[in-house]
């Protein structure tokens, strides 16, 4: 079998070989009857850590509600794994920031957002969190959670409503899915969301 495409540091694609061994023990154990499935550590890894993702709520608005209702029987956030959320950062993997951020609370969001262990990722739930919303012109109004902390997914809406929340959840899954474990880098793209 000859190896295709394959991205080893510090190994040149001419010195790799593939190690027909593991495909011959894995035959031998199926002949035995023995179930086997081979797959890459990485994927598997990121595929449990998007279905167990632990939620810190940073509420300080309307969205704040919207984000209760996500959690309620209709919408049911616990089919994804999403259920758990923390209430401390130490124990979280995403902060939700919901509604609108003024510089008093900045310096808090900023500390809780440096607390979270790594890999931590951001979700900037409505307008107000995105952009300041409709109060972006008063001098006391952060214009954006992304002047503070970087964010992983946006969720627009004035309040998003659930269904926009669990699309926006979605896609962060998806970005946690392709995300080398490894090496854990914090990608400064963004998934937009569409409500």
């Amino acid at each position: 079998m000859k190896a295709q495409n394959v991205k080893v540091k510090d190994m040149k694609y001419e010195e790799f070989n593939n190690n027909e061994y593991l495909e011959k023990y894995v035959d031998e154990l199926r002949k035995g009857g023995v179930s086997v499935a081979v797959g890459v550590l990485n994927d598997i890894v990121n595929w449990a850590r998007s279905h167990s993702v632990w939620p810190l709520t940073f509420a300080t608005s309307c969205c704040g509600i919207e984000f209760m209702c996500v959690g309620a029987a209709r919408s049911d956030f616990a089919r994804f794994g999403w259920e758990i959320t923390r209430n401390s950062p130490r124990q979280a993997d995403v902060i939700f920031v919901c509604g609108t951020i003024v510089h008093k609370m900045a310096p808090v969001l900023k500390r809780l957002y440096e607390q979270m262990a790594e890999p931590k990722y951001v979700m900037a739930v409505g307008s107000c969190a995105m952009t300041g919303g409709p109060f972006k012109d008063s001098y006391h109004v952060v214009k954006g959670v992304e002047e503070i902390i970087p964010v992983d997914v946006y969720v627009p809406g004035c309040p998003p409503r659930p269904e926009a929340m669990l699309y926006g959840m979605m896609q962060l899954e998806r970005k946690i899915k392709v995300q080398n474990f490894f090496k854990l880098p914090k990608q400064p793209s963004v998934a937009s969301v569409v409500a």
